[in-house]
């Protein structure tokens, strides 16, 4: 084996997952004062892919590009030779915040299902999710998740603002869900998994529903479970938790205590927005190796910020710890915003990796999406954890003044045998590192330029 190739993006290099000769990228100083091994006789989780999620919103401003640009915008995405070859993606169950507005397939109550209606799915999330799924030749599949059930299910009787499902609605909401997954199959979209509550433990001023640990243990494994498994959904996954990394772990456990647990859920998804609790991924993945761990959610809040380059910074940080630590997927927010960060109904604007100019019908591609291209267009599904570890001699200054997060990197065996290791350079400076891969050619001596992430295969 050998390094073969390496693919670069850099803030002021202006490439863009450019491809080099390894040899451009050769260090001739005196001795590195970083060192990156890899161990590939160490191996850990293995990954099933990347993707984003395709929301009313995404949809909708996406929709406002010619039809040539919009089948840009997705073939960057989904294709995996001219694009960065998602694999996955996640879409909503009624409304979230980042649709044109509240809305449910049920408006009125109705114990029957039978007003059941795809009107709105229809509309502008179906045609974006076959569209995305053609485009990657039929590779891709979506996860489900609910923001909240129809307000007259509920004790607040409001999508909104939080309340409960009420208890005597459970087995009718999974009925509810279970009718929505078909209503999918129908349409020819192969499903990932589904999670059976977006943030249960926040109270949010857009559609939002609040769950103890308790209750969605209890709707997992003797309401939603059973009616997957009546209608042909056995094999479909349950997800528990879909909030944020610090109470993860915690909220894993009190589920699996429910009887039946360990049939019907299967696994647990997570959040970025309390902060880097990584330890906590890394005990959920240790005490349920046998579990998906998905990363469902994260974003830069508060806005769309064209041109800014810590984005995908932040990005790669979270997918480098989140991938060492355990995490089997990594599912992004918002494939496509407009230049506001919206639209949103309740004005919880975000940014995005593609933003889309609605006005002048244009779009352009912001750090994110450079940066999470590094793990997904070389990363592929089935690919395993390797070891990996640094070592560092010296401690660079930060560009965000923290320390230990300056250089990360983390190393991956495809299917095919070739290795990607993704590295991640944060400081404002060049840095020297030693990368001993295993490779025939043996220990070399890289440099990675300031601000920038590199993957470089191995064969």
């Amino acid at each position: 084996m050998k390094i073969k190739e390496i693919y670069e993006t850099g803030k002021d290099s202006g490439l863009r997952l450019g491809r080099l000769p390894a040899r451009s990228r050769i260090s001739h100083a005196a001795w590195a004062p970083v060192s990156v091994t890899i161990d590939p006789t160490k191996t850990f989780q293995t990954v099933e892919g990347f993707g984003g999620a395709l929301t009313e919103s995404a949809a909708y401003v996406l929709g406002t590009l010619d039809k040539t640009d919009r089948n840009r915008v997705l073939e960057a995405y989904f294709d995996p030779e001219n694009g960065i070859g998602y694999t996955l993606a996640r879409t909503h169950i009624n409304s979230c915040d980042f649709s044109l507005g509240n809305w449910a397939c049920i408006e009125q109550k109705d114990e029957s299902l039978e007003s059941f209606s795809m009107e709105r799915t229809d509309r502008w999330i179906t045609p974006l999710v076959r569209d995305a799924l053609a485009t990657s030749g039929g590779r891709m599949h979506l996860m489900l998740t609910s923001w909240s059930p129809p307000a007259w299910m509920k004790d607040n009787n409001d999508m909104n603002n939080g309340g409960h499902l009420l208890e005597r609605y459970e087995n009718l909401w999974a009925r509810y869900l279970v009718r929505f997954m078909k209503e999918m199959r129908l349409r020819g979209v192969p499903l990932w998994c589904v999670s059976v509550q977006n943030e249960p433990e926040a109270t949010q001023t857009w559609d939002s529903c609040r769950w103890t640990a308790e209750a969605e243990g209890r709707f997992a494994c003797e309401h939603l479970g059973p009616e997957m498994e009546k209608e042909g959904f056995g094999s479909v996954p349950i997800l528990v938790w879909d909030h944020n990394r610090d109470r993860l772990f915690e909220r894993m456990q009190e589920c699996m205590n429910h009887p039946g647990a360990d049939k019907y859920i299967g696994g647990a998804a997570f959040h970025w927005y309390s902060g880097d609790q990584y330890d906590c991924v890394a005990r959920t993945a240790e005490k349920w190796p046998d579990k998906m761990l998905v990363f469902t959610e994260g974003c830069i809040e508060g806005g769309a910020r064209p041109g800014a380059w810590f984005p995908g910074e932040r990005y790669a940080h979270n997918i480098i710890n989140d991938l060492n630590a355990g995490c089997t997927a990594w599912v992004d927010w918002n494939i496509a915003l407009d230049l506001e960060g919206g639209p949103n109904h309740a004005g919880n604007f975000c940014d995005a990796p593609v933003l889309v100019d609605t006005e002048r019908g244009t779009f352009t591609f912001q750090s994110s999406y450079w940066y999470l291209g590094h793990f997904s267009k070389f990363i592929k599904p089935g690919a395993v954890r390797l070891g990996s570890s640094i070592e560092s001699g010296m401690t660079p200054a930060t560009v965000d003044g923290r320390l230990g997060n300056a250089f990360e990197a983390c190393a991956f065996r495809n299917p095919d045998g070739t290795t990607a290791v993704v590295l991640c350079n944060r400081t404002e400076a060049d840095m020297i590192y030693g990368l001993d891969a295993g490779a025939d050619d043996g220990r070399q001596l890289l440099f990675c330029p300031p601000r920038s992430i590199q993957t470089v295969l191995i064969e």
